[in-house]
């Protein structure tokens, strides 16, 4: 049993986090999940878009991934999510910690046939521990922000980045969902925010192939940030 998630996307893909982890599939009632497990049984890491043939972000199984962790006995999770900045002050290499999110369709449910309601939000225990772990070690760590979700595949539009930016700090593909499935579950969730890139047209038009390239040139940051903030995660959440 593993009473600590992690749910990570590109920004995983090749981490030197995932190195001498035991990998498992987790059968669930929504289809079959790779995750894998630190030794001890502490933490359990799911790439959002799966491994070998990885998932577009409009394509992924929100519902599988959440059941996986649940199955496992994860309590708390922390998603882990490569976005773009609205503000021109939020610059690429920026780690935000998001205190609330806007998703205005596409909102998933496990709730299909029952009337049932939760009040979405962001774990603060969690929120408080990244962003003390980034203060103490000098990473680009901001506090609070609010984190919009479009259903991809593709970027926004010019015209979307400047709506957005109003109510607004970054735009993704998959946070909202994640926090969402993850409360109906009561389950405590929390998330990280790599800003890879500005949004189109706020420093120019962006391309998938800058996007990646950015994602790669952030990936040490990130590692070496996960190295301090996974030991605190778990003494917090055991």
């Amino acid at each position: 049993m593993c009473p600590f998630g992690i749910i990570g996307g590109t920004n995983l893909f090749h981490s030197k986090v995932l190195k001498g982890m035991k990998k498992s599939d987790v059968p669930t009632t929504y289809g079959t999940v790779q995750a894998f497990e630190s030794p001890p049984g502490e933490v359990v890491f799911i790439s959002r878009h799966g491994l070998e043939s990885p998932v577009p972000p409009h394509r992924i199984d929100h519902h599988a991934n959440i059941m996986a962790m649940k199955s496992m006995g994860v309590k708390h999770i922390l998603g882990i999510t490569s976005v773009g900045s609205l503000k021109m002050e939020i610059p690429p290499g920026t780690l935000m910690v998001p205190d609330d999110f806007i998703q205005l369709s596409g909102i998933p449910t496990f709730f299909r046939d029952e009337i049932k309601h939760i009040t979405p939000y962001l774990n603060e225990e969690i929120r408080r521990v990244i962003l003390k772990t980034g203060r103490e070690h000098g990473f680009p760590v901001r506090a609070g922000g609010v984190y919009i979700q479009t259903p991809g595949p593709r970027f926004e539009t010019k015209a979307e980045v400047r709506f957005f930016s109003g109510f607004a700090d970054v735009v993704g593909m998959n946070m909202a969902s994640e926090a969402t499935l993850a409360g109906e579950m009561e389950m405590e969730y929390a998330n990280l925010s790599v800003v890879d890139n500005y949004g189109n047209g706020i420093s120019g038009e962006i391309t998938y192939e800058e996007f990646m390239e950015m994602v790669r040139a952030h990936q040490e940051d990130l590692d070496r940030f996960l190295e301090f903030l996974i030991p605190e995660l778990l003494k917090k959440f055991k």
